[in-house]
């Protein structure tokens, strides 16, 4: 098990619809990182934005952007993390992937899609909570709207960080900080939001605010607004333990079933 996990969030602007470009900007990127990390979160739909046209942009999971997470990961000797555009057995999905050095893939597929943009119209909707176990840590995969709903991410499993991918747009992103912090404290866990900046061909405009929050709600990253910007946080697994140990909360949660 590894105490310390260091985590580098790419905010970055997203070119539409060009999965080459988007990858080539993320490979330079990746490179101007210096340091060694352990975890390279990108938005969601990295590889294309929010786009409710997947014919468009579809891969598949032996496409060139799997590919291209898996590359990366190993010669970074790092876990690459994202969404992007899956398509399978007839049906498109907005799926995040999880790659790691040793070749291993782990996926999640939203489970929430964005009725208010027609995401639900164009995309399946996933069915299964994702919890991978990474250098000892659990973490938890999540996608954009999946974070207003938090019967979903409920810490039934005991996971130590909640990750959520997005394409989160400026006239809303006060929910967005909001429920980031709230996601953290009421699962006592690690949080960790990425999301874009830039505006698309729809004149949506995003703004970013990715951020990191501890398991009592503190905001270890510094001010992530409207940039193209990559941070670098170290969080560590003894605080878990401590506050989990300290004031046993998750002891106290409901019980549930989900049902659909």
């Amino acid at each position: 098990m590894q105490d310390t996990l260091k985590i580098a969030i790419i905010q970055s602007d997203l070119i539409w619809e060009d999965p080459v470009q988007n990858r080539t900007n993320f490979t330079k990127k990746i490179k101007s990182i210096s340091e060694a990390v352990d975890i390279i979160l990108l938005p969601e739909m990295f590889t294309s934005g929010f786009t409710m046209t997947p014919e468009n942009v579809a891969e598949t999971m032996n496409g060139e952007s799997i590919q291209w997470m898996r590359d990366i990961s190993s010669k970074r000797d790092a876990a690459v993390g994202g969404s992007l555009v899956i398509s399978e057995n007839g049906n498109y999905y907005n799926r995040f992937v999880f790659a790691q050095p040793d070749g291993t893939i782990k996926t999640y597929d939203k489970r929430h899609t964005f009725t208010f943009a027609g995401e639900d119209k164009v995309y399946t909707s996933g069915k299964e909570k994702c919890v991978i176990e990474y250098l000892g840590w659990k973490i938890c995969l999540m996608i954009c709207y999946d974070l207003r709903f938090p019967v979903w991410s409920r810490n039934t499993e005991a996971y130590d960080l909640l990750v959520y991918v997005a394409n989160w747009p400026k006239p809303r992103i006060s929910a967005w900080d909001t429920l980031l912090q709230a996601r953290a404290i009421e699962n006592m866990c690690y949080c960790v939001g990425v999301n874009r900046v830039g505006e698309d061909v729809n004149n949506n405009e995003y703004p970013g605010h990715s951020a990191l929050y501890d398991g009592l709600g503190k905001c270890l990253t510094q001010n992530l607004e409207n940039t193209e910007q990559i941070e670098i946080i170290s969080i560590h697994k003894n605080h878990i333990q401590e506050i989990r140990n300290t004031f046993h909360f998750l002891d106290d949660k409901d019980d549930f079933s989900l049902v659909k």
